[in-house]
């Protein structure tokens, strides 16, 4: 059975302390792509939760897929993979993250 939810993991080439160098979303298949759920990681590896990435923005846009950020489609800089629920749950509820910051 197919999901009607999707998890990526999208790193960021460092730019500043300020800006997070990966990105969590849970992208919600049904409903244009829009996120469910993101979450941030900043260099000294704080995880910043949001609950609603909407709230405060004019244009609603969906989250590309993986392969269209792999493919540059959106510019340089990133990398993207999917994940499993159970991957993103968990930093999700510990606000832990202690893997990689970079793509490997």
């Amino acid at each position: 059975m197919k999901s009607d939810v999707e998890y990526i993991q999208l790193f960021m080439e460092y730019e500043s302390d300020d800006m997070p160098v990966v990105y969590f979303y849970e992208v919600d298949l049904k409903d244009g792509r829009l996120a469910l759920r993101e979450m941030e990681i900043f260099a000294d590896r704080t995880v910043q939760i949001e609950n609603d990435l909407y709230r405060e923005v004019i244009e609603v846009c969906p989250i590309p897929t993986v392969d269209e950020l792999n493919a540059k489609a959106w510019g340089e800089g990133f990398h993207a993979t999917i994940i499993s629920k159970e991957e993103f749950d968990e930093i999700w509820n510990t606000k832990n993250y202690s893997r990689s910051l970079a793509a490997v």
